[in-house]
């Protein structure tokens, strides 16, 4: 430990980027959420076996979002305790729960379900960007790039193991997944123990963090963050959650077309956060979130419009173009935090799941109400609403 504590010293000291941590960080958020992007593929099986509407399961992912207002109290907490073990833990306890999930016998035990799930990757999300940020010395961007693209690649693989998993043991039999994620977590064990992430409070140190302070000083900053991501999310969600219902329930497809249409559209995203990161680096942060912000309700209405192989061209442009902002506005944050990184990140995953869980459920009601189509093209206009909050930007750069 006292090894490693040197060596961020002298990394920190020169501003190297270190990517074996960065990879073996990365690879943790990988294992973490293939087992939550579990919902959205088993959305339209549940949906069958319960006779749910779309906009009661889409309460789904507000409930499991809602342990995401624990953020703040989380990020406390971690600003002063071994917060590592909550990398490493938590894969364990979101591959019981999802995994879980097909032989679970009514809309309760899901919703249950989830919530613990939620509670899982809200502990996991705290923290580890945060690790990232000391890794990446002066390439937080990078950083958060190859964070990111962990993230995306689970949830490129997820759909895909799934509706395997579905295939060859049916939908009772997904919970034989739940010994790869104890696995993961022995292994986490093994490899991230001894990185630390509140090393940064010195011993002896007696000044009060000052949480509110922080808040009322970064509150307009938040704000923009907000109607960025509040315009841009129904397009987001509504895609990531109600992807493979589009297609399997309104276009008449296979679940493995559909499910594999997500995981298309997935891998796309993860394309664009490796390399969004990296060009926020050079380009700037604001220029690039203009660029995406401006490109891609242009991708989501031409993916709408179109037809054929066509409409899946623009299904993988879009991919890459909505999940790009993910890495550069956690990178913008992270610059921002001049102190409690940690507290500073977690309000800022507060307000971003609240958004995201907020535009699935109008996602989902819109869905029912004028059928998903529509509501898609109805996103690709209100996400036109992020471009004036990112010109709102420089005012805090």
């Amino acid at each position: 430990m006292q090894t490693f504590n040197s060596v961020m010293t002298k990394s920190d000291k020169t501003n190297k980027f270190q990517t074996s941590n960065v990879l073996l960080v990365s690879a943790s958020h990988m294992l973490h959420d293939i087992y939550s992007s579990f919902l959205a593929p088993l959305r339209p099986l549940l949906i069958e076996k319960f006779g749910i509407t779309l906009a009661m399961a889409s309460l789904w992912d507000l409930i499991m979002r809602i342990p995401w207002l624990l953020n703040p109290f989380i990020g406390m907490i971690a600003e002063k305790t071994a917060a590592r073990y909550f990398i490493i833990i938590t894969p364990a306890i979101t591959a019981v729960s999802m995994s879980l999930l097909g032989v679970a016998p009514s809309f309760t035990i899901v919703s249950v379900l989830l919530f613990v799930m939620g509670v899982s990757s809200a502990v996991f999300h705290v923290p580890s960007p945060v690790m990232i940020k000391r890794l990446s010395g002066n390439y937080t961007g990078r950083g958060m790039s190859f964070f990111m693209f962990g993230g995306e690649m689970a949830r490129t693989l997820g759909p895909l193991i799934i509706t395997a998993a579905v295939t060859y043991w049916g939908l009772e039999g997904t919970w034989k997944l739940i010994p790869f994620g104890l696995i993961a977590s022995f292994i986490l064990f093994l490899k991230l123990r001894n990185i630390k992430i509140s090393d940064s409070f010195k011993k002896g140190e007696t000044e009060k963090p000052q949480y509110l302070k922080t808040i009322k000083k970064y509150l307009p900053f938040f704000m923009i963050l907000v109607g960025i991501t509040l315009f841009r999310a129904i397009m987001k969600s509504g895609l990531t959650a109600f992807l493979p219902t589009y297609f399997y329930t309104e276009k008449g497809e296979t679940l493995w077309f559909a499910n594999s249409a997500l995981a298309v559209f997935q891998l796309a995203g993860a394309v664009g956060t490796i390399l969004s990161g990296s060009i926020s680096d050079k380009l700037g942060r604001k220029t690039t979130l203009l660029i995406i912000s401006v490109l891609s309700p242009i991708m989501m209405f031409l993916f709408v419009s179109s037809t054929g192989w066509v409409s899946f061209v623009f299904l993988v442009l879009l991919g890459f173009f909505v999940f790009s902002p993910g890495p550069v506005l956690m990178a913008l944050v992270q610059d921002t935090s001049k102190s409690l990184p940690v507290f500073m990140n977690s309000i800022y995953m507060t307000l971003n799941f609240l958004a995201s869980a907020t535009a699935v459920l109008f996602a989902g009601l819109l869905g029912d109400w004028l059928g998903l189509e529509t509501t898609y093209l109805i996103s690709s206009l209100l996400a036109l609403g992020a471009i004036p909050f990112v010109l709102m930007l420089k005012k805090q750069n």
